[in-house]
Order: C-alpha cells, then sequence, then structure tokens
C-alpha cells in the first residue's frame, strides 16, 4: 500500500505539475504543424515526469490522426484519463496510468487529475490551430486556382476566335485543292492529311471555347438513355479497335434530364474515351444510368491503372494530363468539369476495385 503523502512531497509534486506546464506550453508555443508528431511526444514525456511515480508510469495520445505513447501500456492497468476536444468534438483520449499489479487508482493525485485535464484541453488547442493553418493553406491554394484558371479562361477565349478564322480558311482551301487532284495520288493523300489536322485543329478550339464559356447553351428536357445510347454506339468503332467490351445499364427505361444535349454527348464522349485509353485488352468498361429523386447519376467504370493520390487533385485542370506528347490535349476532362459545373451538377472519381478508376457525374433535375 502506498503511504500517505507528506507536505513536503505535496509541494515537490507541485513544483513539478507547475513545470509540466511550463515545458507543454513551451512546446505548443514552438510546434512546428509539419513535425506535430514530435511536440506531441515531448508533451507525454513531460506529463509522464510530472506524475508522481514517474519511473512506473505510461502516458500516452490517441485521436483519430495521431498514437503517441511513452512506452506500450501494460495489459492490465489501472490510469486516469482525459478527453481531447477539437471544435467542441471529441476526438480524441489522453491517458495516464501505471501496471494495476502495483498501483490503484488511490495512486493518482487529484492535482494530477487536474494537470492531464489542463494538458487535454492544450493539446485539443493545438490541434485546433493545426487544423485552422491547414484549412487556410488548402483556400489560399484554391482561391489561387481559381484565379489562375480565370486569367487561362480569359487568354483561351481570345486564343480561340482568333485561330477560328485561319482554321476555317485551311479547312476550305484544302477541300477545294483536293478536287484538282486525282483520286488516289500522293497529292491527295497529302492534302487529306492537312484536312485531318484541321479538324483535329478546330476541336482543340471548339475545347477551348467550351471551357472559356464562349459557347452557347441550349437547355432542353431530352431522355438521357438515348443520348448516352447513342453516344455509345459512336464510340463503338472504337471499342472494337480496341479489343474492349462495354456494359450498359439503366435503372429506368425513359430517364428525363434538363441539359444540353452536345454538351452531355461530350461529357460521354470524354470520360468513355479516357476509360479507352487506359483500359487494357479484353476489360469490360461499365456505364451505369441511375434515376434518382432529386437527380440522375452517371458512373463510368473502367478496369485501367487507376488515378495516383499524387495526381488526383490535379486531373481536372486545364492542360493537365498523363498521356504522351500527341495523345492528347490536356482539355478533356476541364472541359468536361466545366460542362457538369455549367449544368450545377458535380463529378468526382472514385478506385474501382479491384482495379481501374469510376467517374461518377451527378446532374441535378432542374
Amino acid at each position: 500500500m502506498t503511504p500517505l503523502i507528506t507536505t513536503e512531497e505535496k509541494l515537490k509534486e507541485r513544483i513539478k505539475e507547475l513545470t509540466c506546464l511550463y515545458k507543454v506550453t513551451s512546446i505548443i508555443i514552438n510546434c512546428d504543424y509539419s513535425e506535430i508528431q514530435k511536440s506531441l511526444k515531448a508533451i507525454v514525456l513531460s506529463l509522464k515526469d510530472a506524475l508522481r511515480f514517474s519511473e512506473g508510469a505510461c502516458v500516452e495520445i490517441k485521436t483519430s490522426e495521431f498514437f503517441i505513447s511513452t512506452e506500450e501500456f501494460p495489459e492490465k492497468r489501472t490510469y486516469i484519463s482525459s478527453s481531447i476536444s477539437v471544435f467542441n468534438k471529441q476526438e480524441g483520449v489522453l491517458k495516464a496510468g501505471y501496471n494495476c499489479n502495483k498501483f490503484s487508482k488511490k495512486d493518482f493525485l487529484y492535482e494530477e487529475k487536474l494537470l492531464l485535464r489542463k494538458i487535454g484541453v492544450e493539446i485539443g488547442n493545438l490541434l485546433e490551430r493545426k487544423r485552422i493553418e491547414e484549412n487556410e493553406a488548402l483556400l489560399k491554394r484554391k482561391v489561387e486556382r481559381a484565379d489562375r484558371i480565370s486569367i487561362l479562361g480569359e487568354i483561351t477565349a481570345g486564343i480561340a476566335h482568333e485561330l477560328n478564322t485561319p482554321l476555317a480558311n485551311i479547312l476550305g482551301f484544302a477541300e477545294l485543292l483536293k478536287n484538282r487532284f486525282k483520286k488516289g495520288s500522293q497529292a491527295e493523300k497529302d492534302i487529306d492529311k492537312i484536312i485531318n489536322s484541321a479538324i483535329f485543329s478546330r476541336e482543340v478550339v471548339k475545347k477551348l471555347m467550351f471551357f472559356a464559356c464562349e459557347m452557347p447553351q441550349k437547355m432542353e428536357v431530352i431522355t438521357v438513355n438515348e443520348v448516352i445510347s447513342d453516344a455509345i454506339n459512336l464510340l463503338d468503332p472504337t471499342f472494337k479497335k480496341s479489343k474492349i467490351k462495354y456494359n450498359l445499364n439503366c435503372s429506368a427505361p425513359l430517364i428525363k434530364l434538363k441539359a444540353d444535349t452536345i454538351q452531355l454527348t461530350q461529357v460521354v464522349f470524354n470520360l468513355i474515351l479516357n476509360a479507352i485509353y487506359f483500359s487494357p485488352e479484353e476489360s469490360t468498361i461499365t456505364i451505369n444510368i441511375i434515376d434518382n429523386i432529386k437527380n440522375v447519376t452517371l458512373s463510368i467504370s473502367d478496369q485501367g491503372p487507376g488515378i495516383k493520390n499524387s495526381i488526383s487533385d490535379k486531373i481536372f485542370e486545364p492542360f493537365f494530363t498523363t498521356k504522351p506528347v500527341g495523345d492528347g490535349s490536356g482539355l478533356g476532362l476541364s472541359v468536361v468539369h466545366g460542362i457538369i459545373k455549367s449544368h450545377k451538377g458535380t463529378i468526382k472519381h472514385q478506385p474501382n476495385f479491384p482495379n481501374g478508376t469510376t467517374f461518377i457525374v451527378n446532374f441535378p433535375k432542374l
């Protein structure tokens, strides 16, 4: 049985507790949020030193993000604890304990319980400040990105308008020139290359104009099943050429939605062509259309390599692409994002287990 504490011992314990509070305050003030685990480790060590029987004590911090301990807690233990709250919500617990074979709850001083409570509050405040700093950094990045996209939209709109006229001239005169040569001649083949390149460039310009919100939008009530089915039928040769199968599933025979038919088709084209590009041969792309009460959900799942975490937040940025030079403009998903946003919808992606990616688009029923 632990002997009663004397007045001198009480004084020593108070000094240890005050020293601990001073150390913890200093640790928190000088905390580098990028290395917060080091600060939390220093806090538990300081608290351990402040306990009456520090040599046999163990202290731990457990939250949804961190688990920090001075040493492994014994299986049979007696301990006191204090909750750690972040923004008035319990996020974890701070514990201090002993081996129950040697100590009991009576060995904890009332002042130690108060100390634990104070440090629990301080840890909660530290985690709050960390989250505030992280949210501020995230908001700053979002504002900077929005500003870049706004400027880029103005630039691309100007570029698109400037390119439209010369491209139309190139295409028109190439078509006229083609008629002057014999069919099958080398000259005709060369002109076909010019025409195809001009058509490709024109499509890039269209994407630029969509991105810059320069294309007029025609909203009307459409049957989603038909629009998506027609788009998939147009891509049927591409599926066959790539040796990829597809499954189209609809939750209802006639799903109505107010949308721009051309833009919806473009969304489907871009997402499916991306899925085809990254899918291995003999794999299957699954397209689901679900009619919900307040929205229509379109999901497109492939069996490709998936999207790396390091680039997952960049894929909707204009001109960002993981394809080799010449295989893509980097505008496809950016345009898709812009179209869906103009329809007041949302788009997100998630892993398609066991492998691949699923893009999920939600269109509200306006």
